[in-house]
């Protein structure tokens, strides 16, 4: 099922003539990816290429029903839900809208996701919490509930808490859909920081070209059911 040194993988996302499916739709074919530990790889394409299908399958999301595909040194192909959340663990994932408890206060949000994927001691769980908020600028916000921030600052959390396993991929769907120019370069900063100082890999879906030409990395095109690897844009 899984490599048993997945922090020691240098290739962390191999997909090989892979079919991606929504139920019984065919959205991406033939699609070969490679992604190596520390690479920050942008995905593009207009809305309904597949942006959205091809992580889902990467995080387990969506079933991998033809194809040979590992992630984090997991076998997509015979994953099973139980053993989905094992996965999960070695990843970052971000999303667009946030997905924050907006009942519960930074410190809270964290402290639950930690404990949800099994930490118990109360120490180690606030000591990983303080790290990653200060990590992300939002050490002096713990108390703050989500509704109080603003949407760049409620990001910073959601990043905050893809970074409290360690990951060594970071998955991030449209993260700065909802918000505007500069904070969105500002978060797409934060993350290009984030992973050339821990050599964590990141795969960042993105409709955003500016923000491409301000912070180069590979980029991966969704283009009529296929993906093109190391694709132009304009």
């Amino acid at each position: 099922m899984s490599n048993e040194n997945n922090t020691e993988l240098s290739r962390i996302i191999d997909l090989n003539n892979c079919s991606i499916y929504q139920k019984e739709k065919l959205i991406l074919s033939n699609v070969n990816l490679k992604i190596d530990k520390g690479e920050f790889v942008y995905l593009v394409g207009k809305t309904g290429t597949g942006k959205s299908s091809l992580l889902k399958t990467l995080y387990g999301d969506l079933a991998l029903q033809k194809g040979i595909g590992f992630v984090a040194g997991y076998d997509l192909s015979e994953i099973t839900w139980e053993n989905v959340p094992y996965l999960r663990r070695h990843l970052g994932i971000i999303f667009q809208d946030f997905q924050l408890l907006m009942d519960r206060n930074v410190e809270e949000n964290l402290r639950f996701a930690l404990k949800a994927t099994g930490w118990k001691k109360t120490d180690q769980i606030q000591r990983r919490i303080d790290v990653v908020l200060e990590n992300v600028g939002m050490f002096d916000y713990k108390a703050a509930m989500p509704y109080q921030l603003s949407g760049g600052e409620q990001q910073r959390v959601s990043i905050a808490r893809a970074l409290l396993n360690d990951p060594i991929l970071i998955l991030a769907d449209e993260p700065t859909g909802n918000l505007d120019p500069e904070t969105s370069l500002e978060i797409i900063r934060l993350l290009h920081m984030i992973c050339s100082k821990t050599e964590t890999a990141a795969f960042i879906g993105t409709h955003d070209y500016d923000i491409i030409r301000k912070y180069r990395g590979r980029v991966v095109k969704c283009f009529e059911g296929k993906i093109i690897d190391n694709a132009r844009i304009d």
